[in-house]
């Protein structure tokens, strides 16, 4: 029998359905097809996904989440439900669900998330920041009186906080992450090339040849495919890492510069714990190539890539029911425990 009680890792690019006993449930990208002419939805998740760029007029794939954020009420809460669907599709138990979401979330967008998942049919909900379900993921004991770092780099967001005492002590978050690293790409080669590429083809060049890193390595080429802002007609181009590098490097010199603006708040003790223990990586951000030794050459600190870390969060959030009443910080205004 399937339990009652869910987490789903709502990202901006991806959304995670997980179960504390059986894991993931559901992977599947953040998308819905629409007919834009009477705004149904004809289908979520991977068939949505498969649309984007392909579709005729009269129907659109649209990713309503922007920067880990609702940007379209109604069609985010289409989603929520045909993910749950997809999952609990013989079920007549409501589940009770846990949202992670970023750690900078307004109330009028926490009040969004809360009412989509109750309008996808939800019994009870509550809202986890990110950092936190990364570190419950992360199997960290953060009950102690010791600082840890944690960062998690999602696909509209990086969150970077500062656990201890079941607390979080300091937090930044930026709307710099996965999807800034693919529009940076498709920028890059528009204005160097006169190629256009879409979203999709943007995303494989840089799971492929993407890296941060400053020290040698092997080249990998790919090539893309587009079209040519000069004739209107099909045209290709092939890319090294060197490139790829040139065109997301400032974006990643960013989340460098938000761990730096935590680090520069978090109390000295902490400070001495995190020298320590280094800091942690999490999210489908964390595989870009050196992004880890990047990191740590800035900062000065040890640096560990979570296993599996776009899981990490999405199982933080499913064990953080064990944790309702004891995170002093964590979960997102006391409101959303009376649903």
């Amino acid at each position: 029998m399937a339990s009652q009680d869910i987490g789903l890792d709502l990202g901006t690019a991806i959304s995670i359905v997980y179960e504390r006993e059986r894991g993931v449930l559901l992977k599947e990208p953040s998308v819905v097809g629409i007919n834009q002419k009477t705004r149904q939805v004809i289908c979520v998740g991977e068939e949505a996904y498969e649309m984007i760029g392909r579709t005729p007029d009269k129907i659109r794939a649209v990713m309503p989440m922007a920067d880990g954020v609702i940007s379209d009420f109604d069609l985010t809460s289409a989603m929520v439900r045909g993910l749950l669907r997809k999952v609990y599709h013989r079920s007549l138990v409501k589940p009770r669900l846990i949202i992670c979401v970023p750690s900078g979330i307004t109330d009028v967008e926490s009040r969004a998330v809360v009412g989509a998942a109750l309008g996808a049919g939800s019994r009870k909900v509550y809202l986890i920041e990110e950092p936190v379900a990364a570190a419950l993921g992360a199997g960290m004991d953060i009950s102690k009186p010791r600082g840890r770092l944690i960062i998690d780099i999602g696909g509209g967001t990086t969150d970077i906080a500062v656990l201890s005492l079941n607390g979080i002590v300091c937090k930044k978050s930026i709307r710099v992450a996965g999807r800034r690293f693919d529009s940076d790409i498709m920028r890059y080669i528009k204005n160097a090339y006169g190629l256009q590429i879409g979203e999709r083809t943007a995303e494989r060049l840089k799971v492929q040849a993407g890296s941060v890193s400053f020290e040698p390595e092997e080249e990998v080429e790919v090539e893309v495919k587009g079209l040519d802002t000069q004739t209107g007609l099909p045209g290709r181009v092939v890319l090294g890492r060197r490139e790829v590098k040139e065109a997301i490097i400032d974006a990643a010199m960013l989340i460098v510069s938000a761990v730096r603006q935590v680090l520069e708040v978090t109390p000295p003790e902490l400070a001495g714990d995190i020298y320590s223990d280094g800091l942690l990586l999490s999210g489908g951000g964390a595989y870009l190539h050196g992004l880890d030794r990047l990191l740590g050459a800035e900062t000065g600190l040890s640096t560990q890539r979570l296993e599996a870390p776009d899981l990490v969060v999405a199982r933080g959030t499913a064990l953080a029911f064990d944790h309702l009443d004891t995170l002093v910080d964590g979960f997102i205004i006391p409101q959303t425990h009376n649903h």
